[in-house]
């Protein structure tokens, strides 16, 4: 918030600026910032716009601006008449020259102030995670930052877009653990109830590298490369598909019957399973029923709930 409170401030300093040149230099009703208009006859705060708008749109604000222009005009959308009217009153005492200067430094300080977009962001993070110089806390500053743009379904579309799934895929087989688990989590986080990002992962091939992180020796590991694999097959029948030709049947099998796997791991398959068979109940007509041709696999879940251990 006071972020925002500073950069209003210095945009109505440079409203302020533009209003007393347009004004008292140039005499004319034409400002010298590129589409505003400036009447004499008006107060500050009646600055209006040629295109009729005089707020920012919703590109503008979220994901930077795409000129001073914007940001100006965003800051009066923003602001109090009666500020501008002052604003106006201060400058007015400067010289012609003081006031152009002030209006180089503030269209400076603009520039510096200016956000890249969500998907400029992600190509920077993208590009760091290409560089092979990069150190290993810098890699996982990029893939933090990933995990938290690419929840957006739109972000996650965009970072397809940018051929980030292959970079992203790639840290996979990382050496570090940690750069394992964050790149499974981002896939499994763009893949979420998308089925556009869930079929770009499968073409890519990523599914059987993300089940053999299930094995993980390291707990975290395991977990969110089953929360990826989740997120891949859930609700999508081709991806089950490959599920299964991967053994998915076995690993999951592996998991309910083994009350050594952590907790939060048997949880997911739990929660996995229930969903496979809800989705294949409901696609009879599209593929071959087969969860339910693993009679060992029905078995380990009647045993589960039969013992009533391990996932409650």
């Amino acid at each position: 918030m006071a972020r925002i409170s500073a950069i209003v401030s210095t945009l109505l300093l440079l409203f302020a600026v533009t209003a007393v040149v347009a004004t008292s230099v140039e005499h004319e009703n034409q400002s010298s910032s590129a589409g505003l208009f400036w009447s004499t006859a008006k107060e500050g705060g009646d600055l209006v716009h040629k295109s009729g708008d005089a707020t920012a749109t919703a590109d503008d604000i979220d994901g930077g601006f795409s000129s001073l222009d914007g940001m100006l005009q965003w800051a009066i959308g923003h602001s109090d008449p009666a500020k501008l009217k002052e604003k106006a009153q201060d400058v007015k005492r400067l010289s012609p020259s003081e006031l152009r200067q002030r209006q180089l430094e503030i269209k400076e300080l603009m520039e510096k102030l200016k956000m890249p977009s969500d998907a400029q962001l992600m190509q920077i993070a993208l590009d760091d995670l290409s560089n092979s110089s990069l150190s290993l806390e810098d890699r996982h500053r990029a893939l933090q930052e990933l995990l938290i743009l690419v929840e957006p379904i739109d972000n996650a579309n965009d970072m397809c877009k940018l051929g980030g799934l292959g970079v992203i895929t790639r840290e996979l087989d990382h050496s570090d653990s940690d750069v394992r688990k964050l790149s499974a989590w981002i896939l499994g986080k763009a893949s979420q109830n998308n089925p556009y990002v869930q079929k770009q992962v499968l073409e890519i091939g990523a599914l059987a590298t993300l089940m053999k992180m299930v094995n993980s020796s390291s707990a975290d590991e395991a977990t969110k490369a089953f929360y990826a694999v989740s997120a891949l097959i859930r609700n999508n029948v081709g991806g089950q598909q490959l599920f299964f030709m991967e053994a998915g049947d076995k690993m999951l099998q592996d998991i309910l019957s083994n009350p050594s796997v952590d907790i939060r791991l048997r949880r997911k398959a739990v929660f996995l399973v229930g969903d496979l068979a809800e989705c294949q109940l409901e696609n009879t007509d599209k593929a071959e029923m087969l969860f339910f041709s693993n009679s060992l696999l029905l078995k380990s879940v009647v045993d589960l709930t039969a013992s009533g251990a391990g996932c409650n």
